[in-house]
């Protein structure tokens, strides 16, 4: 399967969130959600929003881990989610590197959230991202500039 290429890949976070956010806040599972569009998702969104409630408990769960002091249910919800696709990301696409999710995602907390999300997201993925790719951590040590 070929990789989406950048453009695909911000349309299809953004697209993801949307979809995860309207997930949470309707009670819906992934097939209500899905079901309930006039037209599917773009490739990306659908394979993130998909991925992303399927693996759910364990994306949690890393999050919790690296979240010092704040319970997932405490979090603003657009942060939630926004943390949630982007270790999704991290975890399952490795043909996208960590600074470009993690930029993305802190764009998106910018554009979507509060004034401290942007800071708060990036700590928590910086420190999953250290976690489950430490050779790609070692090898950037600052913030990459946004591909995609």
């Amino acid at each position: 399967m070929e990789p989406p290429v950048a453009g695909a890949r911000r349309r299809g976070r953004e697209r993801a969130l949307g979809l995860l956010y309207e997930a949470e806040t309707k009670h819906f599972d992934t097939e209500e959600v899905l079901a309930a569009l006039p037209t599917p998702p773009e490739r990306y969104a659908l394979e993130l929003f998909v991925g992303t409630m399927g693996d759910l408990d364990a994306v949690d769960s890393l999050i919790v881990a690296h979240a010092r002091s704040w319970a997932l249910d405490r979090m603003p919800v657009v942060d939630r989610q926004l943390l949630r696709v982007a270790t999704f990301e991290i975890t399952h696409r490795d043909d996208v590197p960590c600074a470009v999710i993690i930029d993305e995602a802190i764009e998106l907390a910018k554009a979507y959230s509060t004034e401290e999300s942007g800071r708060f997201v990036n700590g928590i993925l910086a420190a999953i991202s250290r976690e489950i790719r430490p050779d790609e951590a070692l090898a950037a040590p600052g913030r990459a500039t946004s591909e995609g």
